[in-house]
């Protein structure tokens, strides 16, 4: 049986910030049994509006309830900037990117794009800021450089975006559980691990159901 944990996520996103330690806990804890693989979502790609006073407010109350409910930190002088243009395109393709130079890099690679955007205030639109962020975990950085701004990179993303639109994802975190060609939702948003270590129990302990006789008779 193959199992595969699908985390379809936006590095720009707060509340998968604040669903990091939950990601975490789920790797330690199964991710030798089914591994987890990073989708990302889109939260705003190719956006090209700077913020203004009424985005600032938008966003800032979504960092003020995902910080009270997953106490993650959060650096609220991002607001004191000016001109910023929240275009999560590419952070996104920097995942997509460490992915596949560096698979086993790319859950630390994104969450250190979510600590260094929420807690540490660094602008990871920046390409330079992705690039160091991907040689801190091990990434080749020449590597990385060539083969972020690639037109294969750009539509691999753009691939993850619509396979998230396909199964469904209208939000970001959302964790899907394949079982071979079977996909199930876990959850659609945040949870705390507590509340969906149950549930990965459950789907660890399931046995594939054996064919019957008349599928596997020949004609």
């Amino acid at each position: 049986m193959d199992r595969e944990i699908l985390l379809i996520v936006d590095p720009m996103c707060s509340w998968c910030w604040g669903f990091s330690p939950t990601v975490k806990a789920i790797a330690e804890e199964y991710g030798d049994r089914a591994p987890i693989f990073p989708i990302v979502g889109g939260l705003r790609p190719l956006n090209d509006k700077p913020m203004d006073g009424a985005a600032k407010n938008e966003i800032r109350h979504h960092w003020a309830d995902v910080e009270k409910v997953s106490g993650q930190p959060f650096d609220f002088s991002f607001f004191d900037r000016d001109g910023f243009v929240y275009d999560t395109e590419p952070p996104c393709r920097a995942l997509v990117t460490v992915r596949a130079l560096k698979p086993e890099a790319a859950l630390s690679y994104l969450a250190s794009q979510h600590k260094a955007f929420y807690a540490d205030n660094r602008d990871i639109t920046d390409h330079v800021v992705l690039a160091d962020l991907a040689e801190a975990v091990g990434v080749d950085r020449a590597a990385f450089v060539e083969a972020f701004p690639t037109r294969s990179m750009i539509y691999l993303t753009a691939s993850d975006f619509f396979r998230a639109q396909r199964m469904g994802a209208t939000g970001f975190p959302t964790v899907v559980l394949r079982t071979d060609e079977k996909l199930s939702l876990l959850t659609a948003g945040f949870r705390p691990f507590e509340t969906l270590k149950p549930h990965l129990d459950d789907w660890f302990k399931q046995v594939p159901k054996e064919p019957s006789a008349a599928e596997t008779d020949p004609l």
